[in-house]
């Protein structure tokens, strides 16, 4: 059979549908090894991809042991990438992984493959089984676009939970006998210590699944019934968002981007744990121009890689911290400065002297709202005067999910007027066309896919400032930025939920609090204290 040639032409195309069989019954290390792939053609009859340099033993071979097939030659590289894009769409059999664990084989075998610089999820030929099975609970986190992957032990049984937009939700169950042994394989992977199990450890690894390099975050602690493991995924491939795609309303994001390109001062972003800090901040430097500013960064840890910006890690643990690291940065003749998190009064007070000294600083805060970032900064022990004189907007916000595309349903009048009833805010979006997802296989039953953030934008006026050197609670400081036309995060969720975007459920769960804090005049961020684990 002659092969037919390449048309270095040809407009590239997607790509090609995977045999079946070939990719159950080849590895694809030796699909990569040997440039071959098979694939169903137009009409869908078998057909083998291969470059010029591959070997026609090997061609031949896989005739006579899979299936016979024409040949068409491709570019190596484009065939490369048809090679993982076809082995990650058929993924790992996670169910096959759990069924071939021999527990009692599973503790000599945890260990059995050597530990590997970025380890691919895809090529598990001659794996041990745990190996296998922790590779493939992996695979369905990163699939699942989960950010965490929680190994609970509990009494009796192993759970294995996936965070996925913001809930967790349980994904596979174990016997207890295989805790250990799972446990290992990840500290292995972590470069952590298998023998100690009395104390918390920290360790990082990296993963490949095709095109894709995942970083992974470990933490293990003990508990009553063994230890239990975190493993958070960022995903270096994700496509990092700009401003609107993250849901930011163009009012808020024309207030905002004038504080943006301002020459110094100070901006915060705040929120709880997981309200999308980091992705905000991330958006505003991507508006930076990183080539004519010296724009640097510390972080804890590094999420993911910015352009033409020096990224630092910190790490308390050797002694720089974020004050520490700060003091450095400032040396570095920077124009545009990020700040991870301010902590403790050492980082407010340096953050706030770059920012008084011709510096544009970005930082965040864990407070439930912006009004309240004014307060937690005076209570680190921050002069009023230095915050007055500092701040130029505070942005505090938090994430809901998205109604599911596939499955979201418009509402009834009357269905309306209860989603909007149950917020207390009218929108001024029309005409109003609410949804709700009735749950589909894409959202797993949820109703939901995908997460959009909620914004209040605090912009310091001179009259603001005035309140801020007089030392005014946060109560009074977010009734004048009202009376002044800021958005408050449950209004902007009454805007999402009218065009279609959110429900009702979704804004109550994120915003009760800070309501509550609004409401009350308290300043209601005592219970949210710095985490050194959330990152920004």
């Amino acid at each position: 059979m002659n092969p037919q040639p390449v048309n270095p032409n040809a407009e590239p195309a997607d790509p090609p549908r995977p045999w079946p069989d070939f990719v159950a019954r080849v590895p694809i290390g030796f699909a990569r090894r040997h440039s071959i792939l098979g694939v169903a053609d137009a009409e869908g009859r078998p057909l083998f991809l291969s470059t010029d340099d591959t070997d026609p033993d090997v061609i031949d071979a896989l005739r006579r042991r899979v299936c016979p097939a024409k040949l068409e030659r491709w570019e190596s590289d484009r065939l490369a990438s048809a090679i993982e894009s076809a082995y990650a769409e058929s993924g790992i059999d996670t169910q096959g992984a759990i069924a071939d664990i021999d527990v009692k084989a599973a503790t000599q075998s945890a260990g059995a493959d050597a530990p590997q610089r970025v380890a691919d999820l895809l090529d598990d030929e001659g794996r041990a089984p745990v190996v296998k099975l922790v590779n493939a609970l992996i695979y369905e986190a990163v699939v699942a676009e989960a950010s965490d992957v929680h190994v609970q032990p509990r009494n009796g049984k192993t759970l294995v939970r996936l965070r996925s937009d913001g809930l967790l939700y349980d994904a596979f169950e174990f016997p207890a006998a295989v805790h250990e042994e799972l446990v290992s394989r990840v500290k292995i992977m972590g470069g952590m210590d298998i023998a100690e199990k009395r104390l918390p450890q920290d360790g990082r690894a990296s993963v490949r699944l095709g095109d894709r390099e995942v970083d992974l975050r470990l933490s293990s602690v003990p508990t009553q019934h063994g230890e239990r493991v975190v493993l958070r995924l960022l995903d270096q491939s994700t496509r990092r968002f700009s401003l609107d795609e993250l849901g930011m309303p163009t009012r808020i994001r024309e207030q905002f981007m004038p504080l943006i390109e301002a020459e110094h001062g100070l901006i915060l972003v705040t929120g709880p744990t997981g309200s999308g800090k980091s992705t905000t901040l991330y958006g505003a430097l991507r508006q930076v121009d990183a080539t004519q500013l010296n724009v640097l960064t510390l972080e804890d840890p590094i999420e993911y890689q910015l352009e033409n910006i020096s990224q630092m890690q910190v790490a308390s643990q050797r002694g720089m911290t974020f004050a520490k690291g700060l003091r450095s940065v400032l040396r570095q003749d920077p124009d545009i400065i990020m700040v991870g998190e301010i902590r403790d009064r050492e980082t407010a007070e340096l953050a706030i002297q770059a920012a008084l000294t011709g510096h544009l600083v970005f930082s965040t805060l864990h407070t439930n709202d912006a009004a309240s970032a004014v307060t937690r900064l005076i209570d680190l022990g921050v002069e009023p005067y230095l915050v007055a004189s500092s701040l130029l907007g505070v942005m505090a916000q938090r994430l809901v999910r998205r109604v599911c595309d596939d499955c979201g349903e418009p509402l009834s009048e009357e269905q309306i007027a209860q989603e909007l009833g149950r917020v207390g805010e009218t929108p001024w979006v029309t005409p109003m066309q609410p949804r709700h997802g009735t749950g589909c296989e894409k959202c797993r039953g949820t109703g939901y896919r995908g997460r959009l953030g909620l914004f209040e934008l605090l912009a310091v006026t001179p009259e603001f400032s005035e309140l801020i050197g007089d030392r005014r609670p946060a109560s009074e400081l977010k009734r004048h930025a009202i009376a002044a036309g800021m958005t408050t995060l449950r209004e902007d969720g009454a805007e999402k939920i009218a065009r279609g975007l959110t429900t009702a459920e979704e804004v109550l769960r994120v915003t009760r609090r800070s309501s509550m804090s609004g409401d009350t005049g308290q300043d209601d961020t005592g219970d949210l204290p710095p985490l050194e684990a959330e990152g920004f």
